[in-house]
């Protein structure tokens, strides 16, 4: 049987470069790309540490910055994301993007929403800095899943949401919440035999027992209808009309 380390003795670079994180990333990025299979011209901010994942676009978006909130970037060491011509890493407050409002067309937060400190606040940054009609995916511990509930992964850290959770947290932060999709129904332990047949997994969990995944992928749109509002009606004036004599 293969030890399990504990996470916070690696930190979440530490747990991508074991086999065990190896695997989440991939089937990661495989959900990630079905929910987003192109972003071509798009502007593209990673919140948490959404890197690893950001890559996927590398060649069609037009930018993709790294966002990494500073006591992130902190507790767990994390090594920049190598910048190129159209990419670039920073550290931020998550309460305080440091981008102007309308900014982007697409952020993806990964590793961000469970280790807020406010998440309400972190989400009205987003919203923020998407331009109308934006899209938000966020990739968030499942409550009902084993991942959340073990702490050698990064997922069994901070605060995980059941679906309803989070549907209603973004829709109180101005998100109209479009679609779900789940992923890691493989059981994480980093056991050879047993991550050899992920995608095995992945396609039973999926089919079966889909509230059991190890973390909800959701997909909202940036709403301003409930900013707008609604225009009065006219006031009714009395018009007097004179008399045919």
């Amino acid at each position: 049987m293969v030890q399990e380390v504990h996470f916070t003795s690696r930190g979440l670079d530490g747990f991508y470069a074991a086999p065990l994180g190896a695997v989440t990333r991939r089937l990661l990025r495989a959900r990630l790309r079905a929910l987003w299979p192109e972003l071509t011209g798009r502007e593209v901010l990673g919140l948490g540490h959404a890197g690893p994942y950001l890559r996927l676009w590398r060649r069609g978006a037009a930018r993709l910055v790294s966002a990494t909130p500073h006591a992130l970037a902190v507790h767990h060491r994390l090594a920049p994301w190598p910048p190129d011509g159209r990419s670039a890493a920073t550290l931020v407050e998550e309460d305080r993007l440091p981008f102007a409002d309308l900014s982007f067309d697409n952020v993806l937060l990964v590793h961000g929403l469970e280790a807020a400190e406010n998440a309400r606040r972190l989400l009205r940054e987003a919203w923020r800095v998407l331009r109308p009609e934006g899209r938000l995916l966020a990739v968030v511990p499942n409550r009902r899943s084993v991942w959340a509930h073990l702490e050698h992964t990064p997922f069994g850290h901070g605060h995980p949401y059941s679906a309803g959770q989070l549907a209603r947290l973004l829709d109180r932060s101005l998100f109209a919440v479009e679609r779900r999709e789940h992923a890691l129904f493989v059981p994480p332990f980093p056991w050879r035999p047993l991550l050899r047949g992920a995608r095995a997994w992945e396609a039973a969990g999926r089919a079966v027992a889909p509230q059991f995944a190890g973390v909800t992928l959701i997909e909202a749109r940036k709403s301003v209808a409930g900013l707008i509002p609604l225009r009065p009606a006219p006031a009714r004036v009395r018009v007097l009309m004179p008399q045919g004599g």
